[in-house]
């Protein structure tokens, strides 16, 4: 197994994926950790709660195996702190534990895990489950990141004004409106956003004006804002194309679609990252064309990349 200082901090989508393992029994897991290094993971390993929170200081992993009874900080308690770390939250953690009560099982699944295995580990099976959950994880990062098309960013509210996700863009305009009396409510000054149809636009310290666009109900209830940042007056290209996208009031999967036909992939190279076939993506950009009011994929790559012609 490596050691933590083998690992930098950073490092490209082309080296092996990272698990950090966490028992406070490291040595009997030794098979389960041989066989993921076998399998192409890079292993680290902390023996409690608190070195595994600094070790994640440190570097980010693909997953997490977590034992959830350890002493002092137990595996539960870690996984909450673990998850109230927007930096960490979207990690999938498995849970290892003898602990096989249903009480136990649906903290694990309460706290934030995304699956529980009962020990004695098999490592084949760990394995199996670490991967479908790696993978997922990252696509939806990827998925994620992608609705930041064109510098505008994606806000989901719920029927009490909190905020439900935002993109990372959105987040990062956000936390300059926010107000630290009520953290992850929307902030009072976009409040008018809500009405359905509404479309805003607010003053920041910055001199840029961020203009938020209701586009209706989602899932569960919850309404979707676009976000758009802007300077006051602003003309040229970048504004116009920013204003043309934020009027075409594209799907989030729209939206996604249009970020990868921007970032020069193919039909099939964005139907394998957002798991559709490429027929279904082919559809997407008729209807992303239309919106936009552009005929080639070139127009429409140039317009979300904010070069009109």
């Amino acid at each position: 197994m490596q050691t933590l200082l083998s690992v930098p901090s950073f490092r490209p989508e082309s080296e092996r994926p990272v698990v950090l393992v966490v028992d406070d029994a490291p040595s009997s897991l030794g098979m389960l950790c041989d066989t993921l290094e076998a399998s192409g993971y890079t292993v680290l390993v902390a023996a409690d709660g608190e070195a595994a929170l600094q070790r994640l200081e440190l570097v980010v992993p693909d997953a997490i195996l977590l034992d959830g009874l350890m002493p002092g900080l137990s595996g539960f308690e870690t996984c909450r702190r673990i998850k109230a770390n927007p930096a960490l939250a979207h990690i999938p953690v498995l849970f290892m534990t003898g602990l096989s009560e249903t009480a136990h099982v649906v903290e694990g699944f309460e706290c934030g895990g995304v699956d529980y295995v009962v020990k004695p580990i098999r490592a084949q099976e760990v394995l199996a489950r670490l991967h479908t959950h790696a993978r997922n994880a990252r696509i939806t990062r990827m998925a994620r990141d992608a609705v930041d098309v064109a510098g505008m960013g994606v806000v989901f509210v719920d029927t009490h004004g909190r905020i439900a996700w935002r993109s990372p863009q959105a987040a990062l305009w956000l936390h300059a409106l926010e107000d630290p009396v009520s953290p992850g409510l929307l902030p009072q000054s976009l409040e008018a956003a809500l009405v359905a149809g509404a479309a805003i636009a607010v003053g920041t310290a910055t001199g840029m004006r961020l203009s938020v666009r209701n586009l209706g109900a989602a899932a569960l209830g919850e309404t979707m804002l676009l976000f758009a940042m802007q300077r006051d007056g602003a003309g040229g290209a970048a504004g116009a194309s920013s204003a043309r996208l934020a009027e075409a009031a594209l799907t989030p999967r729209e939206t996604e679609v249009l970020s990868w036909l921007a970032k020069g992939k193919t039909n099939r190279d964005i139907g394998e990252i957002l798991g559709t076939s490429p027929r279904t993506v082919n559809k997407h950009l008729e209807h992303i064309f239309e919106k936009l009011g552009v005929e080639t994929r070139a127009a429409a790559a140039a317009l979300a990349s904010g070069q009109l012609a």
